[in-house]
């Protein structure tokens, strides 16, 4: 099983993104760091949460590793045992590594000891200054991966608590991990407050590590290879607020989630009561990983249907249903083989049709489908002021929150119609305190300055299409939803589409490395495939060896059936942005061949985002 890094990585098949990630943590870092048996890993809290978010427990048990430890909790002594360290390159972390080894009885035999991140220049020095120190590390490496992926296609990291620079770095250890070069685009905005630098700043510290990368790292590219385009909040304030249909969607607004956890009741293997037991919704769910990105009325009817197949096509079910009179040894004992991967693939579908169930009832208790459509017509410009006092008048004692996201959405899509007395009388129709202006208010500010109108001139005539001044969306030309209130696309479906096309405005997404670019005005369209494919494919990182599992439910396999339908992929677009939805990237991956990954600050739902945008506190 050959590591990334030993590997030549200019050729093989497309991998995915988290794939790629789980590898190099287990088998550049865990599998070829100590020849020992067995070892400990020893990680500090950020660490720790990237190596959860890409492994499993018993991934990193495969790989020798039999005990895992807290870099600042209190550890027994294991002088016999090689340990692996596997830490940002911080002061405090040094000084706590530098304190295990040294001395006369250090904690471990030996140290391999891996960085996140690239290592201040005095870091050297000072672990070389303790002598007993020097002799008993094995390895001392950047590994350069600091973010946390979540669902592949999906999100690249959450970044909340990190300042500027290190969230900059953050984001470019993606690139180092996956030896990409990418060209940073960044919007930019009309007015010039701190707050609207931010992406530009961010992308200038982020190509400063990318330079840096290309002198330090074997085999780094050093010409563009891919893309990444930092955005900010105000590009679409939309997203966050009106409601997706999507099952994935759907399970984070209306199901009582913790993160992606569920808990579920099932049945007692002891014949007792029901126990509860927690489940993840996450890529090594099957289920999940084929349904999640689906409207829900589709996920709903697979769900259904392969509920039916499984009672009516399966060994074990079909043997449950006979009278235990009639069976005979050998259906006994088939039924005894048989019976664990059913009730396997009975409590995984359960799951769903059971998050599904919870999801159809909310719809119907919250009169969501009337509310989705107004959502959606005012958003396309194909309702107004009038039908929306229809909506408010007829829908009573509806849910509170549901309402004040619909306000927020008409305060965007007619903020002309959204002011003084008008916004009141709204406010009041709805049932909603005045408190809650100060949300609309705070969303309009992260909009920032209202675009000047031009006065028309008295007596003129005045011409235009009233539905597409006002709308916030156009219909996608070309594209037929099958099920209702799918229309709604975020604006990032749009730009990313731009990218594909090369129709990105440079003067609103200007490029921080532009006269460096080996790509051109973008990256090589469809037409373009001559050399263009061949580049493609060039920067795609060999697999590191079979999957010991096919049984098409394990993380291993689920990913594997993934990369396998995305071989030769074009090159990868990256979108960062400062808080973020997730829709679009599974639609544009499979659309346009490249795989998109979507980085954030904060990955939130609905509620989430309205209560950090009623917290803002602006400096205007």
């Amino acid at each position: 099983m050959v590591s990334d890094s030993e590997a030549d990585s200019h050729g093989g098949d497309h991998q995915m993104f988290r794939q790629v990630t789980r590898d190099r943590l287990l088998y550049e870092m865990l599998k070829n760091a100590s020849k020992s048996s067995w070892k400990v890993l020893i990680m500090d809290k950020v660490t720790m949460k990237v190596m959860s978010a890409s492994c499993k427990m018993a991934d990193i048990t495969d790989q020798g590793v039999s005990l895992v430890e807290q870099l600042f909790k209190r550890r027994e002594p294991m002088p016999n045992m090689d340990a692996i360290y596997y830490m940002q390159p911080s002061k405090e972390n040094l000084i706590m590594f530098i304190s295990d080894m040294s001395g006369r009885e250090p904690l471990y035999k030996k140290a391999f000891v891996f960085f996140s991140s690239p290592i201040p220049k005095d870091f050297i020095s000072k672990t070389k200054a303790d002598s007993s120190v020097v002799p008993r590390i094995g390895a001392l490496r950047e590994m350069n991966l600091e973010y946390f992926p979540r669902q592949s296609v999906k999100q690249s990291g959450d970044l909340r608590k990190c300042r500027k620079q290190s969230m900059a770095t953050r984001i470019a250890t993606i690139f180092a991990s996956l030896k990409e070069h990418p060209l940073i685009r960044y919007r930019v905005k009309g007015s010039a407050t701190f707050r609207d630098a931010i992406p530009k700043k961010l992308a200038s510290a982020i190509y400063e590590d990318i330079k840096t990368y290309k002198t330090t790292i074997p085999k780094f590219p050093q010409t563009e290879t891919c893309e990444l385009l930092i955005l900010d909040r105000s590009v679409d304030l939309v997203a966050p607020v009106i409601h997706e249909w999507t099952y994935d969607a759907m399970c984070h607004d209306l199901v009582d989630l913790d993160g992606n956890k569920y808990v579920m009741e099932i049945p007692s293997k002891s014949g007792g009561a029901p126990e509860k037991k927690e489940f993840l919704l996450e890529d090594h769910d099957s289920v999940w990983l084929e349904m999640h990105h689906l409207h829900i009325a589709d996920a709903s009817e697979k769900l259904s249907d392969k509920m039916d197949t499984l009672r009516s096509k399966n060994k074990a079910a079909k043997l449950q249903q006979k009278d235990s009179s009639e069976l005979s040894t050998r259906d006994m004992q088939q039924l005894v083989q048989a019976l664990p991967e059913y009730n396997q693939q009975m409590e995984k579908l359960s799951l769903h049709v059971e998050l599904a169930g919870k999801i159809n009832a909310k719809i119907g208790e919250d009169g969501l489908r009337d509310l989705g459509q107004i959502e959606q017509d005012l958003v396309f410009g194909d309702a107004g002021y009038k039908e929306l006092v229809e909506y408010l008048e007829e829908s009573g004692d509806s849910n509170d929150e549901n309402k004040l996201r619909l306000l927020m959405i008409y305060a965007l899509a007619d903020p002309e119609n959204f002011q003084g007395e008008k916004a009141a009388s709204l406010l009041e129709m709805a049932n909603l305190p005045h408190e809650d202006m100060m949300i609309i208010d705070n969303m309009r500010l992260l909009e920032g300055p209202p675009k000047q109108v031009k006065e028309e001139k008295k007596g003129g005539f005045h011409m235009f299409d009233k539905k597409t001044q006002k709308a916030l969306r156009k219909d996608r030309q070309g594209e037929e939803e099958t099920w209702a209130l799918f229309r709604f696309f975020p604006v990032i479906e749009e730009l990313i589409e731009k990218i594909e096309k090369h129709d990105l405005p440079k003067g609103e997404f200007p490029c921080i490395n532009e006269t460096s670019s080996s790509l051109g005005v973008a990256v090589a369209g469809p037409a373009q495939k001559s050399g263009a494919q061949q580049s493609r494919r060039s920067r795609r990182t060999q697999g590191h060896g079979k999957f010991a599992s096919d049984d098409g439910c394990s993380s291993d396999s689920v990913l594997k059936n993934v990369a396998t339908d995305l071989k030769h992929m074009g090159q990868r677009i990256f979108v960062f942005i400062i808080r973020s939805e997730l829709r679009v990237c599974h639609k544009l991956t499979t659309k346009l061949r490249r795989e998109v990954v979507l980085g954030s600050t904060s990955i939130d739902d609905p509620p989430q985002y309205i209560t950090k945008v009623k917290m803002l506190s602006f400096v205007l």
